[in-house]
């Protein structure tokens, strides 16, 4: 069994520290095969946000991949935003949007924060149409017989919970990955998780959502998801911090 340790949002500068000390803890006594963080590490991308969360990552020592969330983009620097918005991830940067290929199934990123939107609210989530052209490549490249997760920072389409992402492009893309034989797309930015198998065109394909591990929470206590992977098929383990016990998300069926 392949086991994935999905976690998003810590928002270093407003994290949990006992949550993200648990985390740390249980990756260094259960050795997932891979930790997927699917953005906002920082709160405000600040040069000690960055560090206590590089460092974080670093420590636990099982392959990680990086998405950036709209929170780990300069938002009150503009000249850093627009022509050095990853600076600040160089420590860890072979990380950052890096595909895996584990046995039997292959993470893929893809990018969906802009340095620049037409509305006002830039934490939202944007699709362009030359980050979804290279996420296809590498679903098109994947061996035939693997599952295929997309990594993103922002949920596609919305689920049911009290934020919402209003991705740019997002329902074409979800369209696009799901007929191109993607099987899930893994998010944050929400804070609350959920699992939800959505039908498009004709294909079906689950979008998951992890929680938050800062003090940020809103319907849920902190927590992470755990993906547990076997003979083609897998499920989705809400892993809370606190008294709440452990529980196999429930899949919501939706379509378009």
């Amino acid at each position: 069994m392949i086991r994935l340790f999905h976690v998003s949002d810590v928002h270093f500068g407003r994290e949990d520290r006992a949550a993200v000390a648990w985390f740390e803890e249980t990756v260094h006594a259960e050795k997932p095969d891979a930790v997927i963080m699917t953005g906002d590490l920082t709160m405000r991308a600040k040069k000690d946000e960055f560090d206590a969360g590089l460092a974080w990552l670093q420590r636990l020592g099982v392959p990680v991949t990086v998405e950036v969330g709209n929170h780990d983009l300069p938002l009150f620097n503009p000249l850093r935003r627009f022509f050095r918005p990853y600076h600040r991830y160089h420590k860890v940067e072979r990380l950052v949007e890096k595909p895996l290929d584990l046995p039997g199934v292959v993470i893929v990123p893809l990018v969906t924060t802009a340095r620049f939107q037409f509305r006002l609210d830039w934490s939202k989530g944007y699709v362009g149409t030359r980050n979804l052209e290279q996420t296809l490549a590498l679903v098109e490249a994947a061996p035939k017989d693997a599952l295929v997760f997309i990594a993103c920072h922002h949920p596609l389409i919305e689920g049911d919970t009290q934020a919402t992402s209003e991705t740019r492009h997002g329902k074409q893309a979800f369209a696009a990955l799901a007929a191109a034989g993607a099987d899930a797309v893994m998010t944050g930015h929400v804070h609350d998780a959920f699992d939800i198998v959505h039908e498009t065109g004709g294909h079906r394909m689950r979008m998951i959502g992890a929680g938050t591990l800062s003090e940020r929470t809103r319907a849920l206590p902190p927590s992470f998801n755990e993906v547990r992977i076997a003979d083609g098929t897998f499920d989705v383990v809400l892993r809370n911090f606190g008294p709440q016990p452990d529980v196999v998300l429930p899949r919501e069926q939706t379509s378009a």
